[in-house]
């Protein structure tokens, strides 16, 4: 029964690993230097916004992450990107932030 379980929870979590095209992985990559990088800073270390490096990021959950970057911060410089980017495409940025060097 374990081991089902365990194969059970692996497939529930399997919709968050964020499925996007190697296309679409570069220009997610791409918008994330320049856009994002034009307040958080070309090298993500922060500057107008917050630094999104590995460290900074460390404690976040990449679904809130993800959250914030579709719905943005009110009263704040973060936009809401969910007229231009999926849920999935949030999800990759957001696990892509926690994992880049």
């Amino acid at each position: 029964m374990p081991r089902f379980v365990s194969l059970f929870a692996l497939l529930l979590a399997m919709p968050a690993l964020a499925d996007v095209s190697p296309d679409r992985a570069r220009a997610l990559e791409h918008m994330v230097l320049q856009d994002c990088g034009s307040c958080h800073g070309l090298t993500l270390k922060g500057g107008l916004g917050r630094p999104l490096t590995r460290e900074a990021l460390a404690q976040a959950d990449p679904e809130g992450l993800a959250l914030i970057i579709l719905d943005g911060i009110p009263s704040t410089a973060m936009p809401p990107w969910r007229p231009l980017l999926t849920e999935d495409e949030a999800l990759w940025i957001a696990n892509y932030l926690k994992s880049k060097d």
